[in-house]
């Protein structure tokens, strides 16, 4: 079933009623009723200390949770001229869906400013709003992204995929393109509403990096928020972020076929730049289990050798076939091979003729060893250290570029 809009007729009506806003701020929530209440308290705040003289709106997009979390939301006090709205959306389930139904509110109260922030959001605080609103309504920015300081094995999707692929493609230093909170200006979002992709899987999963994708892709003025630590419901990589790099992974992967004649021309990066004051705090270490991601990376090479072979360059391979036999203490390899080695899997990608989610199924013990290479290297660094170490990883992703078209432009085809 398609869904021409995400917004029922109920909050259509009720957004018609109200005309017009100045800022909309939207929050994409699914059974967050532990957090809902202090994200929607927090942003009225920063919405009534920041904004007294604007039309607020702040929109909870909701994907029907069994919770209490509508109830918590609609409990609260009102805040003075800010209004909200708790509906539930209408489409795919996922964040995107909700996505779509706070694009589509925004642009029919033509708001001069949209956010989103996640609704498990612990340590958002109300300077968050400002710095990010403020990028749109007084700096002509389109799109905002979140600057953190996270701990260092925090974000490792982030740090040993996402930044390095992005960077090195589109040419754009925006450190957390998956990092859930942004901010839109009208004429981004009147870009997004009219795709296809709000009826596929960017739907379900994969919004953010598609989000921001989109505005590089667009080449519209984006900047950086400082926003200080972002403390959320962290899962250690070992125990549950294989599905996360599927979901994530397989929207990057795709929109690199999508965009192939924009990222091919793109040749090094720039700096995007930061606003807001820079925040010195320090986040909260947590435990890692190493033994585990080496342990599940073995178990995928005693699977996947074999497919693993075919698509990895031989010189990339023999690194895998040597990693394979060491313990978890000297579990260490070079980020070029890493770099390499996604590259490999990218084109591989781009190749590939059965079906996709076994690909990313073959990815993903590659991205645990990369993990634990990189928890290994890092371990008795600090959290600044470590960002460097981040860094230099991106670097060498755009040394290494023609590689990946060279790869990405061979005659080959696998099949799963």
């Amino acid at each position: 079933m398609k869904f021409s809009t995400a917004l029922r007729q109920p909050t259509r009506r009720r957004l018609e009623r109200l005309g017009e806003a100045d800022i909309v701020v939207g929050i994409p929530c699914f059974n967050n009723d532990s957090t809902l209440s202090h994200v929607i308290r927090t942003v009225e705040e920063g919405l009534h200390i920041n904004y007294p003289d604007r039309r607020c709106v702040v929109f909870v997009a909701d994907g029907g949770s069994v919770d209490d979390s509508r109830e918590a939301g609609d409990e609260l006090e009102a805040s003075p001229w800010i209004e909200r709205i708790i509906a539930i959306y209408r489409g795919l389930p996922g964040k995107g869906s909700a996505v779509r139904a706070i694009f589509e509110a925004a642009t029919m109260l033509q708001a001069k400013a949209c956010l989103l922030f996640d609704s498990d959001l612990q340590s958002i605080t109300p300077d968050w709003v400002k710095h990010m609103a403020d990028a749109i309504l007084s700096d002509g920015v389109d799109f905002v992204a979140p600057y953190y300081t996270r701990y260092k094995y925090d974000g490792t999707i982030t740090n040993n995929i996402v930044y390095n692929l992005t960077r090195a493609l589109y040419g754009y230093r925006v450190r957390q393109p998956i990092g859930g909170d942004f901010a839109f200006s009208l004429p981004l979002i009147k870009k997004y509403l009219p795709r296809d992709e709000w009826e596929t899987d960017v739907a379900r999963f994969g919004i953010d990096i598609w989000l921001t994708t989109t505005a590089m892709v667009h080449k519209m003025k984006i900047a950086q928020a400082n926003l200080g630590v972002k403390i959320h419901d962290v899962k250690d990589p070992a125990e549950a972020l294989g599905p996360m790099f599927r979901q994530v992974v397989i929207t990057l992967l795709s929109m690199m076929e999508e965009n192939e004649l924009i990222w091919k021309s793109v040749k090094d990066s720039r700096p995007v730049p930061i606003v807001g004051p820079e925040l010195k705090i320090e986040p909260k270490p947590f435990q890692i289990n190493v033994s585990k991601l080496v342990n599940d990376f073995k178990i995928g090479f005693n699977n996947y050798k074999e497919i693993w072979r075919k698509i990895i360059a031989p010189d990339n391979w023999l690194v895998i076939e040597e990693l394979a036999k060491k313990d978890e203490e000297e579990f260490l390899f070079k980020t070029e091979i890493w770099a390499k080695i996604l590259y490999d899997l990218a084109a591989a990608f781009h190749h590939w003729q059965g079906n996709r989610q076994v690909m990313l199924g073959l990815m993903t013990p590659l991205y645990f060893a990369r993990v634990a290479s990189f928890v290994n290297r890092t371990i008795d660094m600090s959290n600044e250290e470590a960002e460097e170490v981040v860094e230099e990883q991106a670097e060498v992703f755009e040394q290494n570029k023609d590689y990946l078209i060279h790869r990405w432009d061979l005659d080959v085809t696998y099949n799963s």
